[in-house]
């Protein structure tokens, strides 16, 4: 049978009613009719419904940030990390409805009278805490604890960060968060965001490198991007978290959340990811910086003071100690104004004043170690003067009518003597012969009176005249107290430096604190970039005049009647180092306090081991006895941990040699 003939056959029985063909036309039928219907009462009767619900949701869009980048010693322990931190948090863009309903309450139990500019304002700053005030009370019934707003907080979060989320609670526990999710119906607003938070794990140990992050409300840097929150952010203030913001940073995101009439969480849509932030590798030392802080601490609780150890071949910082310290978490949640104006403008302790690198302090007898270069290099004391015990001291040094005193006995003096007894009369007589140009042109040469330029943000460069200067400040008189250490001020780092040259045969460094910037995670691209070594110059003085100048430090520390004896030594002359010998020179400066008493600022600057030096460690101390009795003990404790970790260094890699073969 070919196709006409099918198809004749089919319309046939179509026209005679087949029952079973009825029966399939019939629920084809049925069911674009169904189709049909549907579609109508989804379009036409249930427009207005679904256009109300979808203009009752709501979209947020949020500015995300960056995970910071770590601060790392150069070892990789961490010294500022990012932890997790739920906060619990009310969006209140997101209760406008809620405060104009209140407001007209408000007003409508007033009768709804006529007010002024001014009272309107009042009632809607009413209206606005009481219903902020009713969120929080249904916050704590759902978490079982008390939570309140200030009003002052709400109002100056309110008018100067609406865009910014307000926490409630922070730090929310997974017990709290079950309770929160599992509460019932939400609460109008409320949400619960995961954000990274600074964490630095060693609290005040190394506060004055890493410095301290605060709260930026701002969005600064993200100019290009259109949201309506910012949530949490932190810049950083001082310290490696200042000079290196930017790099810790990293690049802030968006997402958009979709959030019901319910105040369900729809959904959320990343639109442009965060990128994290470069880590930042330190050339500090965790353990020596540990050991550093600890000696410190032992001279007193309260000690103000300052210790640098740093490399004597590469300039690396390997301990930055300022005491009093501080806890830079602290300033994560915000600190009280009372505990700021503490901490930055106590008339004494100022913890956060970094007296390492930022306090300017007169060196004392430590400066005839200049004062020592400038009479070398003038030709005022050669090698075989400084050999014969060439010049007399009667206990005082005359300058016209004014004596001044000297600390060590009267007596014949060599070099050696003289500095390790510390003899003013000594280097008065000889600096004032070498002459104004030469002392304040070799303390210059040093670097006093210049900022080191560490990247910490908290620098100063002391005061130390040009010779231009000193011409016009500086008398006969002035220039005699300025050859002992008086009527200038230097840091610690700037002392360093000077000594790391001494022991190095005469190689100005600069000091390196950042080895290298890198990302965060191995896995993740990005530029890594490192800092060299820098020279920036040499002594003007020789090898040689250097090794007899190392030679009398060392005295300073071996022979009985040095100043700094003691404090290397046990009561039976046993030396508290066991290999290492250390060449140092003690000082100690009279200063004037504001309320006219005097008081001391001591010294004690060393190098180490003597016959190959390595380390340099200055120890400074305010209101101290003397270099020798407060500094040069805790100098000693810092030698002796390191000798002892370079004793345990060789073994390991003797150990490591042996097993090789």
């Amino acid at each position: 049978m070919d196709g006409t003939e099918q198809n004749a056959t089919l319309y046939e029985r179509v026209r005679k009613w087949d029952p079973r063909l009825q029966v399939v036309g019939i629920g084809i039928f049925l069911a674009l009719f169904v189709l049909v219907a549907g579609l109508w009462y989804v379009q036409i009767v249930s427009y207005e419904r679904y256009r109300s619900r979808e203009n009752r949701q709501s979209f947020r869009l949020v500015r995300i940030p960056a995970v910071r980048g770590l601060i790392l010693d150069r070892h990789g322990h961490v010294l500022a990390e990012n932890r997790p931190n739920y906060e619990l948090e009310v969006y209140l863009e997101d209760l406008r409805p809620l405060f104009h309903q209140a407001y007209r309450n408000l007003r409508q139990a007033q009768g709804w009278r006529r007010l002024s500019r001014s009272e309107r304002r009042e009632v809607g700053r009413q209206a606005r805490y009481l219903v902020i005030s009713n969120i929080t009370v249904a916050v704590s019934r759902v978490l079982g604890e008390s939570i309140t707003v200030d009003p002052e907080r709400f109002h100056r979060h309110y008018y100067n960060w609406p865009y910014r989320p307000l926490v409630l609670r922070e730090n929310l526990t997974p017990k709290e968060i079950a309770r929160f999710l599992e509460g019932g119906r939400p609460i109008p607003g409320v949400d619960i965001d995961l954000h990274p938070q600074r964490f630095y794990p060693y609290g005040p140990l190394a506060a004055h490198v890493v410095g301290y992050v605060i709260r930026d409300d701002l969005a600064r840097g993200d100019l290009d991007m259109h949201f309506n929150y910012s949530l949490p952010t932190y810049v950083g203030a001082i310290g490696i978290e200042g000079e290196f913001n930017d790099q810790l940073s990293g690049q802030s995101g968006m997402k958009r959340v979709t959030v019901t009439s319910l105040c369900y969480r729809a959904g959320e849509q990343i639109i442009q990811p965060a990128k994290p932030g470069q880590s930042v590798l330190l050339s500090i030392d965790l353990e020596v910086q540990k050991r550093a802080y600890e000696a410190l601490q032992q001279v007193g609780r309260y000690t103000r003071g300052a210790v640098v150890v740093m490399d004597v071949h590469t300039g690396d910082v390997l301990a930055l100690v300022s005491s009093p310290s501080y806890d830079p978490n602290e300033f994560v949640h915000g600190i009280s104004r009372q505990r700021w104006t503490n901490w930055f403008n106590h008339p004494v302790f100022r913890p956060v004043f970094n007296r390492a690198t930022q306090g300017a302090y007169p060196l004392g007898s430590v400066f005839k170690l200049v004062t020592a270069m400038a009479c070398f290099q003038t030709g005022v004391l050669t090698p075989q003067i400084a050999q014969r015990a060439s010049f007399q001291s009667l206990g005082y040094y005359s300058l016209g009518r004014r004596r001044i005193r000297d600390t060590a006995p009267p007596g014949w003096y060599d070099f050696r003597r003289a500095l390790k007894r510390s003899c003013n009369t000594y280097f008065i007589h000889y600096g004032l012969q070498a002459g104004l140009r030469a002392i304040v042109e070799m303390g210059r040469a040093v670097g006093f009176g210049q900022k080191i330029g560490l990247p910490l943000r908290q620098e100063s460069r002391g005061f130390f005249p040009t010779v231009k200067q000193a011409r016009y400040r500086w008398s006969e008189g002035n220039l005699a107290n300025v050859c002992i250490g008086q009527e200038i001020a230097v840091t610690p780092i700037q002392v360093a430096v000077m000594v790391a040259a001494i022991a190095n045969g005469g190689k100005l460094l600069h000091p390196r604190i950042v080895l290298k910037t890198l990302p965060i995670h191995p896995q993740i691209g990005g530029k890594v970039q490192e800092f060299p070594v820098q020279e920036k110059g040499r002594l003007p003085v020789s090898k040689e005049i250097l090794q007899i100048i190392r030679e009398a430090m060392l005295a300073d520390t071996i022979d009985p009647d040095a100043t700094a004896y003691a404090a290397f030594h046990r009561l039976n002359g046993e030396p508290y180092l066991h290999r290492w010998q250390v060449g140092g020179k003690t000082g100690t400066a009279e200063v004037e306090r504001p309320d006219g008493r005097k008081d001391k600022v001591t010294w004690f600057v060393g190098f180490g081991p003597y016959e190959d030096p390595k380390y340099v460690v200055v120890v400074m101390v305010e209101s101290g006895i003397s270099g020798g009795r407060t500094c040069a003990p805790v100098a000693r404790k810092i030698f002796q941990y390191l000798e002892q970790r370079d004793q345990e260094i060789r073994s390991s890699q003797f150990a490591m040699m042996a097993n090789s073969f």
